[in-house]
């Protein structure tokens, strides 16, 4: 039996399909998010990090993390460029993200960048079945914002994130692997505990949880696609029962570019107020 070009085309668009689908629920089954927290919630900080290219210095950012009213953890966070950089590309952002302090899911993340003569407003609100975004730019030919929608269990925004994973008990060679929405497409993160080393910042010398992520985007079938600008990254958390963020090494398109911690003061003396 003879079959036209016209039947083979559907056949193997069938066969795509369904390859696409049984990939997307191979990764799926993979993510870990349900673990519960195994360690307690932070603290109240104030934080600056620093951050670079390729070893250059570029922009700084003051990050504060409170508990707020209604048993919710938030994060404030502005940055900007800094010297040369900035006389070459002008940037400003501000971040806010609030989440539930018990269950660690995002409630809702806005967020502001001024990039030159254009600003960009990304809003998130989150529910129990995903999250949607709305995108506004300034000046913009478009009328009202770019909503988007994404429905996963289980989904983080990047402030989120760093909650659940700190909260785990990252133990070396242990594997999670999360859903995470930062601002307008959803991603797969695997990240993977190399070990426990020595730190060396210009905070201080700390004794940190290595950690790699790996980021693949997840498309409009759900598929897994390659990051296109990002490679892998690493992390290093201080490895102790508040496990701030130390420094991130991430491989990009331009080069390495790096964020490491500069300074931190707690609102409690658990540990002082300062961490040197």
């Amino acid at each position: 039996m003879r079959l036209g070009v016209r039947n083979v085309a559907n056949i193997c668009s069938l066969l795509l399909l369904f390859a696409s689908a049984a990939l997307g629920a191979r990764w799926e089954a993979t993510v870990t998010a349900s673990s519960p927290p195994s360690f307690p919630g932070p603290r109240s900080i104030h934080a600056k990090y620093g951050f670079g290219w390729s070893g250059f210095p570029g922009a700084a950012a003051d990050v504060r993390l409170t508990k707020a009213s209604g048993d919710r953890l938030q994060l404030d966070g502005t940055i900007h460029t800094t010297g040369l950089v900035r006389a070459l590309w002008k940037f400003d952002a501000t971040h806010t993200s609030r989440v539930d302090a018990g269950t660690l899911h995002p409630l809702e993340m806005k967020q502001i960048e001024n990039v030159r003569n254009k600003k960009i407003v990304t809003s998130l609100s989150f529910d129990s079945s995903g999250v949607t975004s709305r995108e506004t730019e300034t000046p913009s030919k478009s009328v009202g914002p770019k909503i988007r929608r994404f429905d996963a269990p289980n989904l983080f925004d990047l402030y989120s994130a760093l909650l659940y994973l700190r909260s785990q008990p990252l133990q070396d060679r242990s594997i999670q692997r999360i859903v995470v929405y930062p601002a307008t497409s959803a991603y797969l993160a695997t990240v993977t505990v190399l070990g426990r080393e020595r730190l060396t910042g210009p905070s201080g010398a700390y004794n940190a949880i290595k950690l790699d992520l790996q980021l693949s985007k997840i498309g409009k079938n759900r598929e897994l696609e390659p990051h296109r600008k990002f490679r892998r990254a690493t992390v290093w958390l201080y490895d102790d029962p508040d496990r701030l963020l130390l420094r991130i090494e991430a491989q990009v398109f331009v080069g390495t570019v790096f964020a490491e911690l500069q300074s931190v003061e707690f609102e409690d003396a658990r540990s002082g107020s300062h961490l040197n």
